[in-house]
Parts: C-alpha cells; structure tokens; sequence
C-alpha cells in the first residue's frame, strides 16, 4: 500500500484529536538528504487553522503516528517539517508484493474517462523528415504511450500537409528536370527524391530572381514576376480544379514520399492508429461557419468575410472564412478536429504536439472550439515545444541545408559503434549482434538526450555528448541494465523463492523507496505531459543502483537470504528501467 496512503487517515485523526481541527490536505515530500527519515510532512500549511509552534505541533502528530500505526518506528522534527522514519518491515513487504508485478507502475485497464488522441510528426509531402521531426515524433510518440500507461485509450493520428504552392513547388521542378527520375531508377528513398526537387526548384527561383533583378525590377516585384513561381501558382489552380494530370502527378509523387515517411518512422520506432490529409481536410470546417453564425459567435462583414472577434478573451479578431469564401488554416483545423470525434466517438481529449510558433494559433482554435459549445474542447491541450538546433547553428530547408532524419539516424549509430570499440566491449560479439546493439544504443542516445529536456524548452542536440557512457544519457542507462542482465545470469542459485530477509542495508532501503516512486512518476508524466519525468526518473533510479552495486556485495554475499534479496532488488531495478524506457520508446540491450 501507498505510504501517503496509510499516513494520510491517521494524521488526519490526529490533527482532529490533538488540536480539534478539520483539515482536507496533507502536504508531503521526500525528506532531505542531510536529515534522517523516510518521508515528510510539510507542517506550515497547518498554521492557517491551528494556531501555534511548528515544532510543538510536528511534535504531537509525530508522537501520535508513532503510538498508532506500526510502520511508523520514529520521527525528528526540524522548523515546520517533520521528518518520518519508516520500519524496515513496511519497505521488505511492499517490495515483496511489486517484485513479480510485471505491470508495476501502469495502470493496465483503461479507466470510464475518454479515450485521448495524440496528434505529432505532421509533415509536408515536399521534403524528408529532418532533425526538429525527430524531436515532434520522439515527444508524441513518447506522450501518448505515457497517457496509456496511466490509465486512459489512447489514438495516435497525424495530418500529412499534402496540398499548397509548395508540394506544386518540388512537383514541377520535377516535371522540368527530372528526366523520369523515380526511387526505384535512382536508388533514392522516395521522400529524399521529392525533397531534393523542392531544393532545385528554390534554386532556379533564386536565379531567374536574380536575372529580372538586373533587368531593372525590384525584388519584390521578382519575387512576383518570375516565371517558375507562375507556372507553380498555375499547377496550384490546376489541382484544385481536378486537372487529370497534375492529380496524377501529385498521386505518383505523394505516394513516394509516403513510402519513405514509413521507413523513416519504422528506423525510429513510432507508429501511428490514423492518418488525415489536407487534401481531404481543407473543406472541412466550412459548414461550422454557418452554425457559429447562427449562433452569433461569427460575425459576417460588408465584403462576406466570417470573422470572430476574441478581443474580449486578450486575443484578437480573427477571419474565419475569406471573402470569396475559401477556408482559412483555421477554419481546417476546427473541422478536423471535429471530423476526429466523429470518426472516434469516444475520444474525449486531442493532444497537438507542434512547435512553440504555433502557441497563438492553439489559444485561438481551443477557444473557438469551446464557444461553439463542444464538451471535448475542455480537454485540448498544445503540446508546445523549443526548436532543436544543433552545434553548427539552424536548419533551412529550401537550402537544402536541413538535419535528414534518416542521415541523423545513421550518423548516431555510427558514433555508437567508433565509442564503443574505443571501450573495447564488444569482445565475443558476431557483426550481426555488433550491428543491432550500435542501433540500439544509437538511438538510445538520441530518445534519451531529446526526451530528458523538458518538451517547452528549445534544445542544442550534440550527437557525440548524447552518446557518453557516463552521464545523464541513454547509453549510461542501457549499460547499467546489461549489467544487471549479467549479474541475473551469474546467479547460479534460485532466486525467485521468496526471501526471508528481516532487515535492510540503507543502500536497499534507498533503491526501494526509489521504485516506489515509478507509479507516481508515470501519473505526474501523463498530467504534465513530459517524457523528462520519465527520463529524469530512470537516471536517478540507476544513480541509486550503482551506488548500492558498489557499496554492498551481491553474488559475493555469503548470506543466502541477503543474496537472494540483492539479486531479486537488482532485477526489480532492471525491469523498471526497461519498462520506463518502453515508454520513451527506447530499446534495452541484454548484454553490453
């Protein structure tokens, strides 16, 4: 049972009878290093209804625990807090009931609330997915398996930006130089194909820019004027009219860039329940505008255009439906959202995981949702999060200067393998099981180093930091599990009968309290919705490990009760460890 649990009633009780008070709330952390106990109680709160000293106060309450519940064996008070220590008994029980728990810490049946959706990646079918697509994936991908092990359905969905000027942009640069080129006669991933046309058209941009500039026009009116921007805007009117051939065109090319996108998410390991496409998307929201007419949220002006004025709420007046009456981003995103529910009844809740630009357009769709009177719209939350730059500065795509996904990939598994045959590990090892362990401890270290930054902050990734087998990093954690892996292997004994242990080291005592903290973890990481919690969690539960691994002996420890208790603590630790890494989506290896 729960600690906060079996204190909670008692000093509830006690304050009741000690002081004649009433309270609802019982404040609790984890007590200071330098003070002895289990856990605390925060007194000062206390003050606002019982009138008197701290220390008196922590003093009677203390007493009280002690005098009536039996884990509690003695307390010490120090200014407004008191500090609790518990039986070793309470630790040996509780861990005696989670060591064979191979669901500890997720709540496994979905509970009576909605179903959420989670929406990331989002990309453009004009180029590869690169370095800041990685960091959305990771955060999604990670938020949703999070939310799920909380307790709540979870869909994962995204919305592939497949229409506009510039999926016409890499469409006819392809057209015009592309000489049938296709990923099969150019051995080029189909996205990669795509995006290096959208490179070429930007470049013959450039150039006819630059010649119309020395022919005497202003620069605007080059940007305007010059002829492959024409014929791109044409392509653009072409496909919305249903122009055979360029609907072929787009078809042929999208479903390349498809093809690649899946690789790239299969290399990474995120998966996704649904897909929605603006194609299908940009209509959608349309007929919305009339109901919120009807019902005086929208407000139509002299030349037809919807708007909604949100100046009341501190934002603005935003349009809602242009003019000519085509629809705004806007106006999509709210008919998409609702489109979602329709096709998910029992989705409650949409979480959009989309870059901090985006925080203004958030507020304003949460907003509108909520006038136009849908429950759900309560339940929507912006997972914002800072760019991802990495030591050589920022990425730009029309330059072709962009971090490839695929390429970043690569790259870290390379720097896995050149580390770890500079450690010389690998001794003993075939090249298959070379291969698959620097993958695996390749893109540890890129989830790891992404994910244990809070999502809201911006971030400098350095591929060769991430991979340092000492650390806050992924590597320092897989290796510690392997590690763990050897010594379960070593225990030539059977550890799975139950241990009869009696008393615990403080090392033990510590590692538990530390596993007893991972149910609380996932709860407050789903709340929050921050992988760095559970990232964060797992660093601080292998930094208590190897300081009981090197304190206290384990399989040299000739007290076979003891023994028994280490290994079985140990493999506790090692499957906590590979359970909250599953939630970052992160892989453990069984030897390193």
């Amino acid at each position: 049972m729960n600690l906060q649990l079996i204190l909670f009633p008692t000093i509830i009780e006690a304050v009741q009878k000690q002081f004649d008070t009433t309270i609802e709330k019982v404040e609790f952390q984890a007590t200071r290093k330098d003070f002895e106990g289990d856990i605390t109680m925060v007194i000062f709160p206390l003050l606002k209804v019982i009138k008197g000293n701290p220390i008196e106060i922590g003093t009677k309450i203390g007493n009280y625990l002690v005098e009536n519940i039996s884990e509690v064996e003695k307390f010490n008070v120090v200014s407004g807090f008191l500090n609790i220590v518990i039986s070793d008994s309470y630790y040996i029980n509780y861990f005696n009931e989670i060591k064979n728990d191979k669901l500890f810490g997720l709540v496994n049946a979905f509970t009576n609330e909605k179903a959420v959706m989670v929406e990331y990646s989002s990309p453009n079918t004009n180029k590869p997915l690169h370095l800041g697509h990685i960091r959305n994936n990771l955060l999604g991908y990670s938020v949703a398996e999070i939310i799920k092990a909380s307790g709540k359905k979870v869909y994962k969905t995204q919305i592939i930006n497949d229409r506009g000027i510039h999926i016409c942009k890499s469409m006819l640069a392809w057209k015009k130089y592309g000489n049938g080129q296709t990923p099969e006669n150019s051995s080029l991933k189909g996205d990669k194909l795509v995006g290096n046309f959208y490179v070429k058209f930007d470049q013959e941009y450039k150039s006819q820019i630059n010649i119309l500039i020395t022919e005497g026009k202003t620069e605007e009116e080059a940007k305007k004027q010059a002829p492959i921007i024409l014929e791109a805007q044409q392509m653009l009117l072409d496909w919305e009219a249903g122009k055979s051939e360029v609907i072929e065109l787009w078809k042929t090319m999208n479903q390349w860039v498809y093809d690649g996108f899946a690789q790239t998410y299969k290399n990474l390991g995120v998966d996704f329940d649904s897909y929605y496409y603006e194609s299908d998307t940009y209509l959608l929201g349309k007929e919305v505008v009339q109901l919120g007419l009807e019902k005086g949220i929208f407000e139509k002006d002299p030349d037809g255009s919807v708007w909604i004025d949100l100046t009341p709420d501190g934002l603005d007046r935003k349009i809602v439906l242009r003019s000519d009456g085509t629809a705004v981003y806007m106006t999509q995103d709210i008919g998409t959202a609702i489109q979602r529910v329709k096709d998910f009844t029992d989705v409650g809740g949409m979480v959009y995981t989309v870059g901090n630009e985006q925080d203004y357009h958030f507020k304003v769709l949460f907003l509108i949702l909520k006038k136009l009177g849908f429950e759900w719209a309560a339940n929507l939350y912006h997972l914002s999060y800072g760019m991802v730059e990495l030591p050589s500065g920022k990425m730009k795509s029309r330059e072709g200067t962009v971090v490839d996904a695929d390429d970043l990939m690569d790259e870290m598994t390379l720097t896995a393998k050149t580390i770890s045959e500079e450690l010389g590990k690998l001794d003993g090892y075939s090249d298959d099981e070379k291969a698959k362990l620097y993958k695996t401890i390749g893109l540890g270290a890129l989830k790891y180093y992404m994910l244990k930054v809070d999502p809201k902050k911006s971030m400098m990734f350095n591929p060769e930091e991430s991979v340092d087998f000492a650390g806050n990093t992924g590597p320092f954690i897989q290796y510690t599990y392997a590690r763990i892996q050897s010594i379960l292997r070593k225990a030539n004994f059977d550890f799975v009968i139950p241990s009869t242990i009696r008393t615990l080291h403080s090392k033990e005592k510590e590692l538990i309290k530390q596993i007893e903290l991972y149910p609380e973890v996932i709860q407050d990481a789903a709340k929050n919705h921050s992988p760095a919690l559970v990232a964060n969690y797992t660093y601080d539960l292998v930094k208590e490990y190897n300081s009981f691994y090197q304190t206290v002996s384990i399989l040299g420890e000739e007290d076979t009760t003891k023994k028994i208790f280490r290994v079985q603590l140990s493999k506790k630790v090692a499957d906590t460890i590979k359970s909250a890494f599953k939630l970052l989506g992160i892989e453990v290896p069984e030897r390193m």
